[in-house]
C-alpha cells in the first residue's frame, strides 16, 4: 500500500492523497475548540480500521476525546488563573482612583496579555478587603491598538489578592471561573 507500491494508481495513490488531504484540512482547525472531537474522530477511525471493529474504534474515539477535552479544559483554566492572579497582584497595591499597567507571560509564549488597570473603589467591610476594578485587553500599538474595557472585583485573601467575581469577566473568561 501507498505510492507507487500498490502498482495500482486507483487505490495506492488515492489513498496516499487522501492521507494528504485530512491532514491539510485538520491543520487550520488545530486552534479552534474542536481539538478533542478532531484528535478523538481521527485516533477512533484508525483504531476501528487497525482492529477490524467499528466498537474498539467508538470506545477509543470516545475515550480520547473525552481525555483531550479534560486536558484541554485543564490548560485552559490554568492559563486563564494565572491571568487573573497577574490582574489582581497588578492591582494589589494601587490606590483608590489610580492607574497601572498589567502584563502576562506565560511560559509558553502564546497568550500573552497585557492592559491597563484601575482601581474603581475599595471595599472594606469586617469580613474582607476588596477591590473593585477596571481593566484593559489591549492589542496592537499605535493606531491600530485596540482596547477593551472589563470590570471585575478582587478580594484580599490572607496576604495575597484573588479574582472574586465571575459574572462581569464570563465574556471575556467563558465559564472557567
Amino acid at each position: 500500500m501507498g505510492l507507487g507500491r500498490t502498482r495500482n494508481g486507483a487505490l495506492g495513490l488515492a489513498a496516499m492523497r487522501l492521507r494528504w488531504v485530512a491532514l491539510a484540512a485538520v491543520l487550520p482547525l488545530a486552534a479552534c475548540n474542536s481539538v478533542s472531537e478532531i484528535t478523538g474522530l481521527i485516533t477512533g477511525g484508525a483504531a476501528g480500521a487497525a482492529t477490524g471493529s467499528p466498537a474498539v474504534g467508538f470506545l477509543v474515539g470516545v475515550t480520547v476525546d473525552a481525555a483531550a477535552n479534560a486536558g484541554v479544559s485543564y490548560v485552559t483554566r490554568v492559563w486563564h488563573g494565572a491571568e487573573q492572579d497577574a490582574i489582581a497582584r497588578a492591582a494589589a497595591d494601587v490606590p483608590e482612583g489610580e492607574e497601572v499597567p498589567w502584563r502576562i507571560v506565560h511560559p509558553l509564549p502564546i497568550g500573552n496579555e497585557h492592559g491597563r488597570l484601575r482601581v474603581v473603589r475599595a471595599i472594606e467591610s469586617p469580613l474582607a478587603a476588596c477591590k473593585e476594578i477596571a481593566f484593559s485587553v489591549d492589542e496592537g500599538t499605535g493606531e491600530k491598538l485596540k482596547r477593551e474595557w472589563f470590570i471585575t472585583s478582587i478580594c484580599k485573601q490572607d496576604k495575597t489578592w484573588k479574582w472574586a467575581a465571575a459574572e462581569p469577566a464570563v465574556e471575556r473568561w467563558g465559564y472557567l471561573q
